[in-house]
């Protein structure tokens, strides 16, 4: 964009004139008073013809100091947005869910279009059967580096330990990933610094928080991923095929159809009370929402799945509230 500035004499006429693309005011004087037209966006125009402008007389005075050959430059600074603490909305909703007494809830959720996230609760928790995701991911980070595909017998498993929550197929791959020390590789790779795997075949009793179960959600479901795109997708698909009797927990915040999830739940025996978790995307007014809700000391499973469900519903809530402003 070229810019014109007296410089002591007139300049030289031009065919081709380009006009700012920024406010633009000139002033000529009129019986010895100073107008003006202003011009205000005008569009880029570097040839002949009409600008498409739309000008308006300046009906108040102009300083008379200002020079009728002058153009002068309006710079104008953009103003920055005000930051939204997602914490305190996500807390402030959080309000209206409690744990029975004697029972911990956590919930972590990540907007996967702008990145921002929010957290609630700390501490960590039995996985149940949410450790399945991690079980899977840990075996096709395993199938990349070894340059493989899954073998048929592999995905029957990865399929039923899913979509069915099977616990034989769980375990058999939990063997085949080598079990905690397995998981711990893969997982020091995805980012996940709270996750403890199982004594022996004990999976269901890996330890996580809700930050890590967000950190493993995003690579299942976000770009930059040590997985790779057929690896994500897959278990995506998994993941949105969940069996109709599961489906609850985070996609209760979604609007629709569009979640794609995995829940645990198990009775610990010497309590009798319940794990209940589930972690997952859903999709809300258009904008994809990653939610980890995790809890314990629930006394029965269904109450526990209406803690959770609304522990999601807030998590979500704590974007939504201000989406449109």
């Amino acid at each position: 964009m070229d810019r014109h500035r007296a410089r002591g004499r007139r300049a030289r006429p031009s065919r081709r004139k380009p006009v700012l693309h920024v406010l633009v005011a000139s002033a000529v004087l009129v019986g010895g008073t100073a107008a003006g037209t202003v011009y205000v966006k005008a569009q880029a125009h570097d040839g002949p013809g009409p600008v498409s402008s739309s000008p308006t007389s300046a009906s108040s005075s102009v300083s008379s100091s200002v020079s009728p050959t002058v153009s002068e430059e309006a710079s104008v600074e953009p103003v920055a947005e005000p930051a939204v603490d997602r914490d305190a909305l996500l807390t402030k909703a959080m309000k209206a869910v409690t744990a029975e007494d004697g029972g911990e809830l956590s919930v972590a959720v990540l907007d996967l279009d702008s990145g921002e996230s929010a957290a609630y609760g700390e501490g960590t928790f039995d996985t149940a059967s949410i450790v399945k995701v991690d079980i899977l991911a840990t075996l096709l980070l395993q199938a990349q580096d070894a340059d493989r595909h899954l073998t048929a017998q592999e995905k029957t498993y990865a399929t039923s330990m899913i979509e069915n929550s099977d616990n034989t197929s769980a375990s058999a791959l939990w063997r085949t990933i080598g079990q905690a020390d397995g998981l711990a590789a893969a997982n020091k790779r995805f980012g996940l610094t709270g996750t403890e795997g199982g004594d022996g075949m004990l999976w269901g009793l890996t330890q996580t928080t809700a930050a890590d179960q967000l950190t493993l959600l995003r690579q299942v479901f976000g770009d930059n991923s040590e997985l790779g795109e057929s690896s994500r997708t897959y278990l995506q698909r998994l993941m949105g095929g969940i069996a109709a009797d599961q489906h609850w927990g985070v996609s209760a915040a979604a609007d629709g159809s569009e979640w794609a999830l995995k829940n645990g739940w198990l009775a610990r025996s010497t309590t009798g009370l319940w794990d209940i978790n589930s972690i997952g995307r859903v999709t809300v007014d258009g904008h994809d929402y990653l939610v980890a809700t995790l809890s314990n000391g629930n006394s029965t499973k269904a109450k526990g799945i209406s803690l959770v469900e609304a522990a999601a519903q807030a998590a979500v809530s704590a974007f939504q509230d201000t989406a449109d402003n």
